[in-house]
């Protein structure tokens, strides 16, 4: 397993890295939707529906995301603030009384919810290959507060945040999460790399909320997963699981970013 692991990692990496930097606009846009697509293909899984609705709901979603980006169309600030708003009120609500998705109307708006926001934000944090290191810096620290978060609880956590969802993390895990991040942040800060300008307080408060955010993304998925009875979200990265499983906490961080940016 840890073999898979490191041998998808260094093919992922590089991959990300290259098309990050070197990919036009538009090839970034598709290979960001193929992300997009892929993950709502296995959230489709989780919610149970059939090949029959998953064909035109993927292909409608992959027609919308075409449209979008040939007409050069961006989310409206009053889109971002529910963005905003639903990962900060209900998603935490959501974990709290452990809402089950289904194959219907209403799993299909919350699987857009989730997916469309993210493939916008990965569009507008990276206008450009120049100007990709904005959009970088933040999934460092999505990554960061994974990291941090996951070493800290091995070795000092004994309070679980969540037995029921992700028995593995610890309260003091998320606080060691909080700590990286908030290091993290302040030398982006000063190197310049968030994208916006603000006082140490308000980036530290961006940072706290971003933590939160990401681990609130990962417990989101786990419950999902935990819901529909697997593992898993997929097989389809080695060693990884699926790719729902590798950006569950970027989905929420960068929707959460984008959307303070879009309202300020």
């Amino acid at each position: 397993m840890l073999k898979q692991r490191i041998l998808t990692a260094l093919v992922l990496l590089p991959l990300m890295l290259a098309m990050l930097f070197f990919a036009g606009n538009t090839l970034w846009a598709a290979f960001a939707a193929l992300i997009v697509l892929l993950a709502l293909w296995e959230y489709s899984r989780m919610a149970g529906f059939s090949p029959a609705q998953q064909t035109p709901y993927l292909a409608g979603t992959a027609f919308f995301m075409l449209t979008a980006h040939a007409g050069g169309w961006q989310l409206p600030p009053f889109v971002w603030a529910i963005v905003f708003a639903f990962w900060l009120l209900a998603m935490p609500a959501w974990l709290n009384r452990k809402w089950k998705i289904q194959a219907d109307a209403r799993g299909m708006a919350i699987g857009w919810l989730l997916m469309l926001p993210f493939w916008f934000a990965l569009i507008a944090l990276r206008p450009s290959p120049q100007e990709a290191g904005q959009l970088l810096a933040i999934m460092v620290l999505v990554w960061l507060a994974d990291s941090a978060a996951y070493f800290v609880g091995r070795a000092i956590g004994k309070h679980k945040l969540a037995p029921v969802l992700s028995p593995k993390k610890s309260w003091e895990g998320a606080a060691g999460g909080v700590i990286a991040v908030c290091i993290y942040m302040t030398f982006a800060r000063s190197a310049g790399w968030l994208g916006f300008e603000a006082s140490w307080f308000a980036t530290m408060l961006v940072a706290v909320i971003l933590t939160l955010v990401s681990i609130g993304g990962d417990l989101l998925e786990s419950w999902l997963k935990r819901a529909a009875g697997i593992k898993d979200s997929s097989n389809l990265l080695p060693g990884h699981g699926g790719v729902f499983d590798r950006v569950d906490s970027m989905i929420a961080v960068l929707s959460v970013y984008a959307a303070v940016q879009a309202m300020l």
